[in-house]
């Protein structure tokens, strides 16, 4: 009877005094062994060693906040003296809120190659041009390499200041130095902190390197742009906490094989997240594009199996032309290939003509795709496919100025879709007097009123060669 007590004070003994378990530093997922990647989060390096505290080991001392600092009614306080200020670029203010916040961090992500640098360098020399002193501080390049994109470019100006650093202490003496309106770092991920254990964009890193930048921007009112990079899934690489530090975070996309380039709002405590901006990559850098409705659009006449739909990028109601080709095979297993759109969802709608439609879709190939590279996502664009596939059948052309809205359902019937009004009335604008959309209400009908617009396609002529 006497041992059972010290078996149990050795057992708590040894429980106290066991190796401290390993903790992940993003979502405090603890594990008895060191694992690269976090078992609950799946990030990874987050996984440290660090002493588990039980109870409370220490209190917090109340400080007295200085009088400047003090907490005032929400009433009193002033913001006349931060207004919106212009970037230079209007497509980039758009997707702002109409501007840069004095005192907001901006997260700018994208994949390698994209033009982040490029469009940045683009806003800085416009703000340099409006009579603000910029500071852009690249810790991946050199300040030659940056002056001679600059010189390609035309974004060369005396009050653009340039440094070329990867320490956060020296950026800050370069701020200090300069008093900068405008603070563009490039990359987050490159620059390290003295003050944090690690290489530079170990995730202890990067938040070091945020919270001590947006903090710097808060007290000294100026707005920092910060380039974050992205892992192969397409998110920003780092800890999640850096989306929720920043004010605003944008994407900045675009297909390699395209020179055009979308900016979009993930995050904006200033303003909209359904803003898009639209520019161009081109050889001399970048440039807006602030009507991109003729970018998807077929320059030709009008040919089997194309129709239009208007597709929304952000408040964007933007023209896109959807082109079908559908063949005559023998196969027991005809091809179906997509190209820009979903191809599950050309899959049930194939279905939907063959059921609802009465089209023998099953004895042919069908490929769809969009102009232009865009790629839509929306299912407004169901019944321009639809249109576009049935057209492309029959070999009759549709008749300019006819687009299609629609979302098809199982049953062959055409829902609405959002924001219809200003859908047609960007159709209305430009020039399509012809709109099909819900108000046929089955795919059949809609059909038959593509009918009476459509023309006889022209006879081919004989192949030259």
């Amino acid at each position: 009877m006497s041992e059972g007590p010290r078996s149990l004070a050795v057992m708590a003994t040894r429980r106290t005094t066991q190796t401290a378990p390993y903790r992940c530093t993003e979502c405090g997922w603890t594990t008895i062994k060191w694992v690269g990647r976090c078992g609950e989060c799946q990030q990874w390096g987050t996984v440290v060693e660090a002493a588990e505290q039980t109870g409370i080991v220490r209190s917090v001392t109340a400080v007295a906040p200085p009088p400047q600092r003090a907490a005032r009614p929400i009433t009193d306080v002033d913001t006349r003296d931060t207004p919106r200020r212009t970037s230079g670029v209007a497509e980039f203010d758009r997707v702002l809120g109409g501007g840069v916040v004095p005192g907001a961090a901006i997260l700018l992500s994208g994949e390698p190659g994209v033009g982040k640098s490029t469009l940045l360098l683009e806003v800085a020399a416009q703000s340099a041009r409006a009579g603000r002193r910029v500071l852009y501080a690249s810790g991946e390049e050199s300040t030659a390499q940056v002056r001679l994109r600059a010189e390609r470019t035309g974004a060369l100006h005396d009050q653009l200041y340039l440094a070329s650093e990867t320490d956060l202490a020296t950026i800050l003496g370069h701020i200090d130095e300069v008093s900068p309106d405008l603070l563009i770092v490039d990359s987050v991920q490159t620059v390290a902190s003295s003050l944090s254990d690690g290489m530079a964009g170990h995730p202890s890193q990067v938040r070091e390197v945020a919270s001590t930048l947006i903090r710097v921007a808060k007290e000294r009112h100026l707005p920092v742009i910060i380039v974050g990079h992205v892992t192969k899934d397409g998110s920003i690489a780092g800890p999640r906490l850096l989306e929720h530090l920043v004010d605003v975070v944008c994407h900045f996309e675009g297909d390699r094989q395209t020179s055009l380039r979308f900016v979009r709002a993930l995050k904006n405590r200033f303003g909209p997240t359904d803003e898009v901006g639209c520019f161009d990559m081109t050889g001399e850098g970048i440039e807006e594009v602030p009507d991109p409705s003729a970018l998807f659009l077929g320059h030709g006449d009008p040919v089997p199996g194309t129709c239009v739909t208007i597709a929304l990028e952000g408040r964007r109601a933007l023209p896109v032309e959807v082109q079908a080709l559908t063949i005559g095979t023998a196969a027991p297993n005809p091809r179906r290939v997509v190209n820009g759109v979903d191809g599950a969802r050309v899959a049930m709608i194939l279905a939907v003509l063959e059921k609802r439609a009465r089209l023998p879709l099953s004895q042919h190939d069908v490929y769809v795709s969009t102009v232009g590279g865009v790629r839509l996502v929306e299912p407004a664009a169901d019944l321009a496919i639809a249109v576009a596939i049935a057209h492309s059948l029959k070999d009759r052309a549709l008749a300019r100025g006819t687009a299609a809205i629609g979302e098809l359902t199982l049953s062959g019937e055409i829902r609405p879709v959002a924001q219809a009004s200003q859908r047609r009335t960007e159709a209305t604008r430009l020039g399509y007097t012809t709109v099909v959309d819900a108000e046929q209400r089955t795919v059949a009908a809609a059909l038959r009123t593509m009918e009476r617009h459509a023309a006889p396609a022209p006879a081919d002529p004989p192949p030259r060669f």
